[in-house]
């Protein structure tokens, strides 16, 4: 069980005496007890249970039981003028009208999937009409000042506006919920600037349900009216108002029986794929009206929550058409008009989800380093950030020509390449980008000379476009050449300086040369040695050097003369002859 701050609150109350006068903020109490029990998450039950809990608390505190003990019979108490010594009697009708009120939100919630819920739910906001009736009556009396008159008075008015809505009694409910705010209006302008807040807030929620009563009464200017609303607001105020948004499209959309699209008219039977399509048509109009980035963004997402829901209306028809599981090419006249239909939506889906996340990449650019428009209290962006978007962008693009039913549409096929030449330049752009943020330079500067092709191709494919006018695409296209080609010199500049100077940590060596001045003339260097008394300018002694001497001249040509026989004039020796000579001969004694 959740726990309550409130029990210590409702114990120290203490009763006063029977002539003071008592002052209930009621507004202001029920702001804080309902953001401190569920509605700050839109939990209904829970903020139901709590008003159960403190109203037992109350009454066991009062000893304002009801019922006696040992009878069967229910005996109901009630509170009257004469009874109310303690300002806890008051708080007992605003907390059960709250207790009914928050159960009729909690079967609100509940009756999209049970629409018979909302017989309960009209019986319950009965109930705290009841309730709030009989607080204001209590508080007529003269035991409250003027203020908690007041506000029981717009208390009521507010409650009962509120029934008359559920119940679409328009003319009723417009006066009841005028006469709340007007009170609230008093009440803001006589309060201090803290409490002033609460009720201006009131006001502003109220606003919607009157516009939107005086459109059912017969004001078409009211629609008009309820879209600059949820253009300017946010948070709960602008799903209050996409729901009166909603039910206004929904009484739109019964004279929308087809829609025309590329020369190919379909039905439509889905009364919400009917809502979409004319939130489809007013969205423009939305987009133009927004005063900034986040309130154009807000929009487009509404839409494509619209988108989902219509797509899964159609998924859900679409499960008994043999073509649609399909996805070969084929005619436009094989595509049936309910996948055809299908087709536009998704279509819608694509491009609605192009132009948003075009609209984030101006913001983005907004706080660029170097962009006329950067401040340093805002984020920086970096190019890795815009080159997501651009990666998003080319994928909604590339699945566009494959849609059934647009394979052979050469329009369709003609105006995808050139956004997608476009997309393809500007991702490449900040490519280049985000290398030059690390002084890659030549991978720059090759990003940047592709960049420039990528522009050429785009221009050149949007020129033969003729079905829609291109000339914002072009003017962007040309504002980015221009860009592209004064970094181009400059990246190519860089890479050349980059090139010959000393890198950082070379820059950074300390240099210490030990030659002798004569030997390094020709470098500048602080020499501190000079001024002493034994310079280092020259080396002493001085090395030795290899000096030039006399030549050497070696006689080769005799190894290549022929000298004449000498035989001739050698002397020969005439020996003995016989037996003794031979054997002297044969022996070697006669040479």
């Amino acid at each position: 069980m959740a726990t309550d701050t409130s029990v210590e609150v409702d114990s120290a109350v203490e009763i006063t005496p029977p002539d003071t006068t008592y002052t209930i903020e009621i507004l202001q109490l029920l702001k804080e007890t309902q953001q401190q029990h569920g509605l700050r998450h839109g939990d209904y039950q829970r903020y139901r249970g709590y008003c159960s809990r403190r109203l037992r608390r109350m009454r066991k505190s009062l000893k304002f039981l009801q019922g006696r003990r040992g009878k069967p019979k229910f005996v109901k108490r009630e509170i009257t003028e004469e009874i109310i010594t303690d300002v806890r009697f008051l708080y007992l009708p605003l907390i059960h009208a709250e207790r009914a009120w928050g159960h009729a939100m909690q079967l609100k919630q509940e009756a999209n999937t049970e629409p018979r819920k909302r017989f309960h739910l009209t019986a319950r906001l009965c109930k705290a009409v009841k309730y709030a009736e009989e607080l204001e009556v209590l508080s007529q009396s003269s035991k409250c000042d003027a203020r908690s008159k007041l506000e029981a008075q717009a208390y009521h008015a507010w409650m009962r506006g509120t029934l008359l809505f559920e119940r679409e009694k328009w003319q009723d409910c417009i006066e009841a919920f005028t006469t709340a705010k007007t009170i609230y209006e008093k009440l803001a302008g006589a309060l201090n600037e803290e409490q002033r807040a609460i009720y201006a807030q009131r006001v502003e929620e109220i606003a919607p349900n009157i516009r939107y009563c005086a459109y059912n009464i017969g004001d078409e200017s009211a629609i008009n009216d309820l879209m600059q609303m949820r253009v300017k607001s946010g948070g709960e105020m602008s799903s209050n108002l996409d729901i009166l948004l909603a039910q206004t499209r929904e009484k739109q959309a019964a004279t929308l029986s087809e829609v025309t699209w590329r020369g190919r008219t379909v039905p439509v039977k889905s009364e919400q794929i009917r809502g979409f399509f004319l939130s489809v048509q007013e969205s423009d109009k939305e987009v133009a009206a927004a005063e900034d980035v986040e309130s154009k963004i807000s929009v487009y997402e509404s839409l494509l929550m619209g988108c989902k829901d219509a797509l899964q209306i159609l998924r859900d028809e679409l499960k008994t058409d043999a073509n649609f599981k399909q996805r070969t090419q084929r005619a436009e006249s094989q595509v049936s008009g309910l996948q055809y239909l299908y087709t536009y939506v998704m279509y819608i889906r694509h491009t609605k989800t192009i132009e948003r996340n075009m609209l984030l990449a101006e913001s983005l650019k907004e706080n660029l380093v170097g962009s006329p428009t950067f401040t340093e209290n805002r984020k920086v962006t970096k190019p890795q950030d815009l080159i997501r978007i651009y990666d998003i962008i080319l994928q909604s693009l590339g699945e566009l020509p494959t849609l059934p039913g647009l394979e052979n549409d050469e329009d369709i096929q003609l105006e995808v390449e050139a956004k997608t030449l476009k997309g393809k330049a500007f991702r490449c752009f900040y490519l280049a980008q985000s290398y030059a943020s690390v002084k890659k330079w030549r991978e720059t500067s090759a990003l940047y000379e592709r960049v420039v092709t990528y522009i050429t191709e785009a221009e050149e494919t949007f020129k033969k476009i003729r079905t829609k006018p291109t000339k914002a695409d072009l003017d962007e296209l040309k504002e980015l050449l221009e860009t592209v080609k004064g970094l181009k010199y400059s990246a190519h500049a860089s890479s050349i300086l980059d090139s010959e100077l000393p890198t950082a940590s070379l820059a950074n060596l300390e240099i210490s040369d030990s030659c002798p001045l004569l030997e390094r003339l020709e470098k500048y260097q602080e020499e501190e040695s000079i001024s002493v008394k034994n310079p280092n300018l020259v080396t002493f002694p001085p090395d030795f050097q290899p000096t030039p001497q006399k030549p050497v001249f070696f006689d080769i040509a005799l190894n290549h003369v022929e000298f004449p026989s000498l035989d001739e004039k050698q002397e020969q020796n005439k020996g003995a002859g016989g037996i003794g000579g031979f054997l002297r001969g044969w022996w070697g004694g006669n040479k």
